[in-house]
């Protein structure tokens, strides 16, 4: 079995499988380590990565003292968990000047309006679809999204006149129909 100043020694040299055998050798303790710090796993997870990635770029930088280059790696862990808890202070500093959220008012109100407003609009639906197809596109056109009866004409294709005799008899239509329907409705 190779040792790890041997292994390192041929990290240092670029050999990214010597390097991986030193983190398979070392990952556990790491995290280990790293989990003790944090008592969370998926950081711990996190920071084993970031040890090893940064042994990995001062792997120049380090010469192994004894046989072991795990104590190096513990102190890479222990400066890592630093700077993850500084992290973890500042955000919460942050979260703490924003202010908090306005209390909000009871949704049920909102709720009922528009399970309200569904129930009228379903009605009128109801109604619209009794209409012929060209009296409901006028309805549409002219109710729904606002064109007035000349612009509906140029969005239809008909003239004018068309336009203001299909709107009036689907108005009569509609109005005894849907006012019907939503008078039942409320009682």
């Amino acid at each position: 079995m190779t040792d790890d100043r041997q292994l390192w020694a041929q990290s240092v040299d670029g050999d990214t499988t010597a390097f991986g055998t030193l983190f398979e050798r070392h990952a556990d303790a790491v995290f280990g380590y790293c989990l003790r710090r944090t008592g969370s796993w998926s950081a711990a997870e996190d920071l084993v990565s970031v040890v090893f990635l940064e042994a990995w770029r001062r792997r120049h930088a380090m010469v192994p003292y004894g046989e072991s280059v795990l104590p190096w790696l513990y102190g890479i862990a222990l400066g890592v968990s630093r700077n993850h808890h500084r992290s973890l202070r500042r955000h919460r500093a942050a979260l703490d000047r924003v202010p908090p959220p306005a209390p909000s008012a009871d949704h049920a109100e909102v709720v009922a309006e528009r399970v309200d407003a569904e129930r009228r609009v379903a009605a009128v639906q109801r109604h619209l679809a009794q209409l012929p197809r060209r009296d409901r596109e006028v309805v549409e056109a002219c109710v729904w999204l606002g064109q007035t009866q000349a612009e509906a004409a140029v969005m239809l294709g008909i003239p004018l006149g068309t336009v203001k005799s299909r709107l009036a008899r689907a108005h009569r239509q509609l109005r005894t129909g849907v006012l019907a329907d939503l008078a039942m409705e409320d009682r």
